[in-house]
């Protein structure tokens, strides 16, 4: 049975639709404006509008278009530089990282984290929740799962509820030697709750960035920070692989 070659393979209709689509936000669109419905895009392109909502789906992953509540789909601005993560490796919090503690409660981690913290996941853990600004824009919302035997001198007395509490359990985490650290990068799909901080969609395209914290005695800590996909881009760097927003206006 032969096989069909890639060059043979004929270019789907919305990839090429996107170049034209691409081109019309170029020459026809400024950035924030509102683009007409799907039904009218449709009808101007000649099209089916399961082919345009591909196409468009595809433009707002290459960080072109943006699907805002209330609005609808709008011509993105050019992506903000901000670097996150460098060669040095630290614990969350330590310096100015760019991230701001939001709250932090016990709970059981979820099924996914479970197998990444071992033993520890067998209780409750520590559960901060930090978010990233940049140039106003909301960019990464993280969850930081730190088992109790992680900061065993964390004291509610000593950290109320709320930011206070979240910025407590970082402090100690800090008092840890932190002997190492891996990271994973996937593309997913936004949560509700994750959607919610990051101004987005529920659906809309995330990078999930996955890291544990290790010391001698094992994993410390397990964060899992989701990126907006339309604003971020990957780069390696020597210290592996690092996440970074591109500035497209430069580029």
């Amino acid at each position: 049975m032969g096989t069909t070659q890639p060059e043979t393979v004929p270019e789907p209709k919305y990839w090429h639709l996107k170049t034209v689509l691409s081109e019309a936000l170029d020459r026809d669109f400024a950035v924030g404006e509102v683009l007409p419905n799907e039904r009218e895009l449709a009808a101007r392109f000649g099209v089916a509008r399961a082919t345009l909502r591909q196409a468009l789906e595809q433009l707002e992953l290459e960080g072109r278009l943006q699907r805002r509540r209330g609005v609808g789909t709008t011509v993105a601005p050019p992506r903000v530089g901000v670097a996150v993560g460098g060669a040095r490796q630290g614990w969350p919090g330590e310096g100015a990282d760019g991230w701001e503690a939001v709250d932090a409660a016990e709970a059981l981690p979820p099924a996914a984290v479970v197998g990444l913290l071992g033993d520890a996941a067998e209780q409750p853990v520590h559960t901060v929740r930090r978010t990233r600004v940049t140039h106003g824009q909301s960019v990464a919302a993280e969850l930081l799962y730190v088992p109790t035997d992680s900061v065993p001198g964390l004291s509610a007395i000593d950290a109320p509820a709320g930011p206070a509490r979240a910025r407590a359990v970082l402090r100690e985490l800090q008092r840890l030697n932190l002997e190492g650290q891996d990271r994973s990068v996937e593309l997913g799909s936004a949560r509700a709750d994750d959607a919610k901080e990051l101004d987005r969609l529920p659906g809309a395209p995330v990078l999930v960035v996955t890291t544990r914290y290790f010391t001698a005695a094992g994993t410390a800590a397990v964060s899992v920070a989701t990126y907006r996909a339309d604003t971020c881009r990957l780069t390696f760097g020597d210290s592996g692989v690092e996440i970074a927003h591109e500035d497209r206006a430069a580029s």
